[in-house]
């Protein structure tokens, strides 16, 4: 009996415990989406709308923190012990969410949240890589990107039901009953079926890990907003961001144990899929942000028109998740994944000939495009990853994986979000003229002011007309930019290796000689 097939007599229950994992990645992967859609409702009953950025901040730089320390944990003490922790730390997270009073309270209990997040989803793909024989691992990864897609179209639609039909404070207790289900099968049926050594944590390692991030994502979400990029406070969190990272990267040369081992680094394949991950990470989040913002602001669509528009997007992502994944098997990583990145590289590009003029169903078919090339890098690049590691690496070579495009998506969000609010502000003040005139009302040149229908009415249609005119200019600008990211993904591609997914009816031998 083969390797593959002994773990999954050992999970002789193993639907169970695939239901509790996509339940976890479904929970998980929609609670930045509901609370982004809660945040008015959140800010207008409790104040602190300076302050209000923290709330997604400390989940994130808690996650991203958390996710190459769990990995590299999960590989030393087992996976079960962690992922039980980290889905015990998000409910309680979750729960004390619901009671905040405050919008200090609710961003500090956030962090707790994203404590527990940054175990669940790398712990998660890598139980699914450990309980499975490599000839499933295609279908189920697949299934797994879908879940994770399909959640970021569910999430803003139940956030606004529950938010004006229950109240705002649901949208995390809503949580507590897909938690305590993935709780009790993954605790009842999941059984570990390898031993794991003990071995020296790298505390110095991880607190230089999680300064850096801190560091970065602050300097990241606050410049240019509350301060001047050029101001001593970003400064100062750029140049502490670069002295912990270089002794984050000293300090991981040297340990015995690091939480991210260099070492895997020097497998090409892995090297090429982590710098994919991080370029599509980029390119996606910039379609997934601003086509609701085009929606809304220049065919004055309505929110949840806006989020129903990303639907045919994730239905492509679906799909390629699903068809890369069993592709991988017959063609190998690089050859898959050069189609697909064409793909997504031509869907950005659409995107950018978008204008005021274009019609819904050229909109959906753009989308359609963009999510066939995006689907196949949560299944493809996620078993490319793992291709050459063991299973005492996996942890942490799929909580990098994670850690680096998230990574990409927090650095997309900022940068393009500082291109397209440049673009709009410049052409808004060359539009109009020095009279100060703007539009009525004393609404600034902010482009989610017009995203509001009461205020849209409030306008006079010449120049509400102007106004969708340069929304629409600053978006599809942004998107040409984003075409840099999607070309990076082709480069870095080819630098993949075409090894294929080994399947028990494929001898190992006979494909490396292929």
């Amino acid at each position: 009996m083969k390797k593959g097939e002994n773990l999954v007599e050992a999970n002789k229950n193993i639907n169970f415990v695939v239901a509790g994992l996509l339940l976890t990645i479904l929970m998980s992967s929609m609670d930045n989406t509901i609370v982004a859609t809660a945040m008015g409702t959140i800010v207008g009953e409790m104040g602190g709308l300076d302050k209000f950025i923290w709330v997604t901040s400390a989940y994130m730089v808690a996650e991203m923190a958390g996710m190459p320390i769990f990995g590299k944990l999960s590989d030393m003490y087992g996976r079960k012990r962690f992922f039980i922790f980290g889905l015990i730390v998000f409910l309680l997270g979750s729960i004390l969410c619901g009671t905040a009073q405050s919008i200090e309270q609710l961003s500090l209990y956030r962090a707790i949240q994203g404590i527990g997040g940054g175990a669940l989803i790398p712990i998660t793909f890598t139980i699914l890589f450990d309980i499975f024989p490599p000839e499933k691992r295609g279908k189920m990864t697949g299934l797994f990107g879908a879940v994770f897609g399909l959640s970021s179209v569910f999430g803003p639609l139940l956030g606004a039901y529950i938010t004006d039909y229950i109240s705002w404070h649901w949208i995390f207790y809503i949580n507590l009953p897909l938690g305590f289900i993935a709780f009790f099968f993954v605790l009842k049926y999941y059984k570990e079926s390898h031993e794991h050594s003990k071995q020296r944590i790298d505390w110095l390692g991880a607190f230089t890990l999680v300064g850096a991030v801190v560091c970065l994502i602050f300097a990241l979400e606050l410049g240019g907003n509350k301060y001047e990029w050029n101001s001593a406070v970003i400064i100062g969190l750029f140049s502490t961001f670069s002295v912990l990272f270089v002794a984050f990267l000293f300090i991981e040369r040297t340990v015995t144990e690091p939480i991210i081992s260099f070492k895997m680094f020097q497998n090409r394949l892995f090297a090429a899929s982590t710098l994919v991950g991080l370029c599509y990470g980029v390119g996606f989040i910039v379609a997934a942000v601003y086509i609701p913002i085009y929606v809304q602001g220049v065919t004055g669509g309505s929110a949840t028109n806006s989020g129903l528009i990303l639907l045919p997007m994730m239905l492509g992502v679906v799909v390629s998740s699903q068809l890369g994944a069993i592709l991988a098997a017959k063609v190998g990583y690089r050859n898959v994944m050069i189609v697909f990145a064409l793909i997504f590289v031509l869907g950005i590009y659409l995107l950018g000939t978008l204008d005021e003029n274009t019609s819904k169903m050229t909109l959906t078919i753009f989308m359609i495009i963009v999510g066939l090339g995006t689907g196949a890098s949560f299944s493809v690049i996620s078993m490319a990853a793992i291709h050459h590691m063991d299973v005492r690496q996996r942890g942490s070579a799929n909580s990098t994986i994670s850690f680096v495009r998230q990574l990409g998506m927090t650095i997309g969000i900022t940068v393009y979000g500082i291109i397209q609010r440049n673009e709009f502000t410049d052409k808004m003040a060359s539009a109009f003229d020095k009279t100060g005139q703007i539009f009525q009302g004393g609404m600034s040149a902010d482009p989610r002011a017009i995203l509001s229908p009461e205020a849209r009415a409030s306008i006079p249609a010449p120049i509400l007309e102007k106004i969708t005119n340069i929304l629409a200019s600053s978006i599809t600008q942004t998107f040409t930019w984003a075409l840099i990211p999607a070309g990076l993904v082709i480069v870095f591609v080819f630098l993949l290796t075409n090894d294929r997914l080994v399947t028990s009816a494929q001898p190992k031998e006979k494909i490396q000689a292929e």
